[in-house]
């Protein structure tokens, strides 16, 4: 199974993604830059955290003239004359994603599905798993699938090997699709906001070995799961998005479960388009997204 690819339609598009002390004159300054390289404002978005002084941007634009042209150095300056972080983006660049997965399988398969459609606009060259369970569904993908099993006397070594199917693939972003590793300080810190993580949203009421059961036992009346940037505090990153849904008296552990599942798959996928498409910033320990 192939995935959906999709040419160039149209003049060429980009997002301009950009962070920086607020003041007077920012949107002034972008716009007016962006006007003088050729380039036209398909939509733009900001914020400005009154409480932490920054100011936040996403610029989708297209170009109108054929000799519209790189704004590196533009950028340099406003960069310097601002404080300012920023990156220029082609709207058709398809990050590479690295996926890790254990034994539950519906967020990879959630993924992969978007992913061969055309939904999901990334590369996907490797699956990393320290099962087998899935190497036939990445086949299936045409997606190279490298088992890497782990314990703990070889978990120093298995990361390094994680890092370096990192490199070689040259991945943008890897993603724990329900990967039931805890992972070590030098491995997040080494892929410090390029690492998406998936939990349900019981924690941390509900620790441990059958959640569901748990929750059930105690008549939770919503269910939720969070993505997020994986840090070295475990399941305590910066969140991107979450998703919760209703349950009540009449489901059992498996309904619960079930319902787990699906707003998983959910939350993951949203984080992920969001962040490839550069709609995520990083706020202290909170993120600022534009939807």
């Amino acid at each position: 199974m192939g995935t959906v690819e999709e040419g160039r339609d149209g003049p060429e598009s980009y997002v301009l993604a950009l962070s920086c002390p607020d003041r007077i004159g920012i949107v002034t300054a972008v716009s007016g830059a962006l006007a003088d390289h050729g380039y036209n404002i398909l939509e733009s978005k900001q914020f400005d955290d009154r409480l932490s002084g920054r100011f936040f941007m996403r610029v989708e634009v297209e170009a109108l003239r054929p000799d519209s042209h790189d704004v590196t150095e533009t950028f340099s300056e406003l960069g310097s004359r601002f404080d300012m972080e920023w990156s220029w983006h082609d709207s058709d660049e398809r990050p590479r994603l690295l996926i890790l997965v254990s034994r539950f399988g519906h967020c990879l398969n959630d993924l992969l599905y978007r992913y061969s459609v055309g939904s999901l606009r990334v590369r996907i060259p490797a699956i990393v798993s320290n099962h087998t369970d899935f190497e036939p569904l990445a086949k299936s993908h045409s997606i190279d699938f490298h088992y890497l099993p782990v314990t703990p006397e070889t978990k120093a070594e298995q990361e390094e090997a994680v890092l370096a199917l990192a490199e070689r693939y040259e991945i943008d972003l890897v993603v724990l699709a329900r990967y039931m590793q805890i992972l070590s300080p030098e491995l997040t810190n080494r892929l410090a906001g390029r690492m998406i993580n998936i939990h349900h949203g019981l924690l941390p009421s509900f620790k441990g070995a059958r959640p569901y059961r748990q929750a059930y036992e105690r008549g939770v009346k919503v269910i939720g799961a969070t993505a997020h940037y994986v840090t070295d505090l475990l399941d305590e990153g910066p969140i991107i998005e979450q998703v919760v849904q209703p349950v009540d008296h009449s489901m059992t552990p498996a309904d619960l479960a079930e319902v787990g599942r699906d707003i998983e798959c959910q939350a993951l996928a949203h984080a992920v388009s969001w962040h490839v498409e550069h709609r995520v910033f990083l706020n202290g320990n909170r993120t600022v997204v534009f939807r």
